[in-house]
C-alpha cells in the first residue's frame, strides 16, 4: 500500500475498495463458536431439538447475521452465496458468456447491444434482435427475469449455445450457435474530442481495470490533440480506492496529499502524489452530482482541495465509509465498515446516518429534490464548523458530499406529455432499432463524424414515427411540437441509432447536444 511519503507507483490496489471491501479473507469458522456457550446457540439449539416444525438450520443463521449487521451503518451488511459473484462482477472487470447489452421488454430478451469484439457481434447478432429461443426452448413469454437470462446466456468459456432470434423484416427465427467467450465489463463508458483541444472521459464505475481503461483513454486524446479534460463522474457510485488514488495522481504535482483514511483507534494511512502523471498539464474539469459517490468523491476531492481544476455540477452522495469483505468457505460473505475516509484538507464527507439504514439516509435524495438543493445552491446550508480552507484559500464543506465550484442546476424544463410516455414505453429506442435495421447497410458505410454532422431524420421518417406512437396508444402530433421539443425527440432517436453502430462512442456525442450540465461544463 502506498502510505505516508513512500514513493507513489500506479498500482491498482486490489484489494481496497471504497465503495468497498478487501476481498479474498476467508472464514472457515462458524461465526457463532466460542468459549461461552452464548445466548444464540441455545436458542438454536432449542429450536433444532423442540421445535414445532422443522427449521432449516442454515437458512435461521443467514437471518440472524443479516439482522445484526443491518443496524451498524448503511454499508455493513451480509451477501448470501448466491448473490456474491454477481455483486462482484462489476468490480472485477469480466465474465464468461455470449456477450449482449439486454432489457427485458413485454417478457422478451431484446438485445440493446452486442459487446464489441464479443462473440453475439461475431456472428452477426444485431441491436433491436429478439431472443426468442435457446437450445431449441422457448423462452419468450415465460415470466423470465433477470437472473433467468444470466442462467441461460452465461457459461464457462469455449461452451456453445443456440439462441433463435427474431430480427424486424424476417417471418422465421434465425438461429446463431454462439461460442461463449469472457466478456469485458468496461468502466470508461467513452472517451472523445469535443473540440480540437477539449477531450471528454466518462467513468461509469472505479473497477480492478478502470485505471487502465483511463490511461489508454488519456493516451488517445492527448495524441489527438488535447489541451484540456472533462471527466464525468454523474452517477458514479464508487469502487476500488487505487483506482481512485491513481487516477487522482495523474494530476497532481508531487507530494500532494490525496487522500487518508482512520480507524476506530485513530490509525491513519495515507497517501501522496509523484508527480509521475500523464495529465499534469492539463486542465480539468470534474462533473458530478448527486449519484457521484465514494471513489467518485475521493477523486473530486483530492482534486478540489490541491487547487486542481475545477469541479462543477451539484453536491455529490456522500460516502465517506470503507468496508472489508469477509468470506465464508461456503460461497456467502459479509462487509463492514472498518474506516472513514478523509479529502486532503481534513475533510469528512460522509453525509449524517442513524444507525441502520433507515429511512432518514435512504429518502436523502427526496430531501434534497423537496428542499430546492437541486435547483438552487442557496438552498444548502452549512455550518461553520465544517468549513476548510485549500492551500489557495478557497473555501471546501464537508459533512456530506462534494459541493461543486461551479453549480449547474437539474434541467427542470419538462418533455412534452406525450414524449415523456414514449419514453416510459421505451417507443422511442425501439424505433431507432427499426430504422437500424431497416437502413443498417446504409448507416454503417459511413464514418461516425459525418453521421453526427449530418444525419437528420426526414419528414416521411416522422410522419412514420408519429403512425408508430399511434399504434401504441401515444398521441402525438410531431409537427406541432415546439423546436425544443422536436429536437429532444429527434436527437434521442439519432442517439439510440448511433449506439446500435457505433456502441456509446457513437451514443454520447449526440445525447450530449441536449444535456442542459454538459453544455454548462464545457464553457468553464
Amino acid at each position: 500500500m502506498l502510505n505516508k511519503k513512500s514513493d507513489f507507483s500506479p498500482i491498482v490496489f486490489a484489494l481496497i475498495l471504497v465503495f468497498g471491501f478487501f476481498l479474498g479473507k476467508h472464514l472457515d469458522f462458524n461465526i457463532f463458536q466460542g468459549n461461552d456457550l452464548n445466548k444464540f446457540n441455545i436458542v438454536l439449539s432449542q429450536l433444532e431439538d423442540s421445535y414445532v416444525d422443522s427449521i432449516n438450520k442454515d437458512e435461521l443463521i443467514e437471518k440472524a447475521v443479516t439482522n445484526l449487521l443491518k443496524d451498524l451503518d448503511p454499508h455493513s451488511y451480509y451477501i448470501k452465496a448466491k448473490d456474491l459473484s454477481a455483486i462482484n462482477e462489476p468490480m472485477e472487470g469480466s465474465f464468461d458468456g455470449i456477450g449482449v447489452e439486454f432489457n427485458l421488454t413485454k417478457d422478451t430478451i431484446l438485445v440493446v447491444a452486442p459487446i464489441s469484439g464479443g462473440p453475439s457481434e461475431s456472428v452477426g447478432v444485431f441491436s433491436g434482435d429478439k431472443i426468442i429461443s435457446v437450445n431449441g426452448d422457448t423462452i419468450a413469454g415465460t415470466g423470465l427475469k433477470n437472473e433467468d437470462v444470466f442462467k441461460l446466456l452465461r457459461g464457462k468459456r469455449g461452451t456453445k449455445v443456440n439462441i433463435g432470434i427474431l430480427r424486424k423484416g424476417h417471418r422465421e427465427l434465425l438461429d446463431f450457435e454462439i461460442t461463449r467467450d469472457k466478456i469485458p465489463i468496461y468502466s470508461v463508458d467513452v472517451s472523445y474530442m469535443i473540440s480540437p483541444e477539449l477531450g471528454y472521459i466518462k467513468i461509469n464505475r472505479f473497477a480492478a481495470n478502470t485505471y487502465k481503461e483511463f490511461i489508454s483513454a488519456s493516451k488517445k486524446l492527448l495524441g489527438n490533440g488535447m489541451k484540456k479534460l472533462v471527466l464525468d463522474l454523474r452517477n458514479n457510485p464508487g469502487g476500488y480506492l487505487g483506482a481512485a488514488i491513481n487516477i487522482s495522481n495523474e494530476f497532481l504535482d508531487d507530494d500532494l496529499l490525496i487522500v487518508y483514511t482512520k480507524d476506530r483507534l485513530g490509525n491513519k494511512e495515507e497517501y501522496y502524489s509523484n508527480q509521475k502523471g500523464l495529465l499534469l498539464n492539463t486542465p480539468v474539469i470534474v462533473i458530478i452530482d448527486e449519484g457521484s459517490a465514494s471513489a467518485s468523491e475521493i477523486v473530486a476531492g483530492a482534486l478540489q482541495d490541491n487547487d486542481k481544476g475545477t469541479i462543477v455540477g451539484r453536491r455529490s452522495f456522500g460516502k465517506g465509509l470503507v468496508q472489508e469483505q469477509f468470506e465464508y468457505s461456503d460461497g456467502s460473505a459479509y462487509r463492514i465498515t472498518t474506516q472513514r475516509y478523509y479529502t486532503p484538507t481534513g475533510r469528512c464527507i460522509q453525509r449524517p446516518y442513524s444507525k441502520g439504514k433507515g429511512d432518514d439516509y435512504t429518502s436523502e435524495l427526496m430531501d434534497r429534490i423537496n428542499s430546492g438543493e437541486l435547483i438552487n445552491k442557496d438552498s444548502i446550508e452549512f455550518n461553520d464548523s465544517l468549513k476548510f480552507i485549500t492551500p489557495k484559500g478557497k473555501i471546501v464543506y464537508g459533512g456530506g458530499g462534494i459541493m461543486p465550484d461551479t453549480f449547474i442546476p437539474l434541467d427542470t424544463n419538462t418533455f412534452h406529455p406525450a414524449i415523456s410516455e414514449a419514453i416510459r414505453k421505451d417507443l422511442i429506442r425501439q424505433f431507432a432499432f427499426d430504422y437500424t435495421n431497416k437502413y443498417r447497410a446504409e448507416l454503417e458505410s459511413q464514418e461516425l463524424s459525418n453521421f453526427i454532422k449530418f444525419f437528420e431524420l426526414n419528414t416521411n421518417d416522422l410522419k412514420i414515427l408519429e403512425t408508430y406512437f399511434k399504434s401504441s396508444n401515444v398521441t402525438l402530433s410531431i409537427f406541432e411540437l415546439s423546436k425544443a421539443d422536436k429536437n429532444i425527440l429527434t436527437t434521442q432517436i439519432k442517439a439510440y441509432i448511433a449506439r446500435n453502430i457505433w456502441n456509446d462512442d457513437g451514443f454520447f456525442p449526440v445525447i450530449h447536444t441536449i444535456d442542459n450540465t454538459f453544455q454548462k461544463a464545457i464553457m468553464q
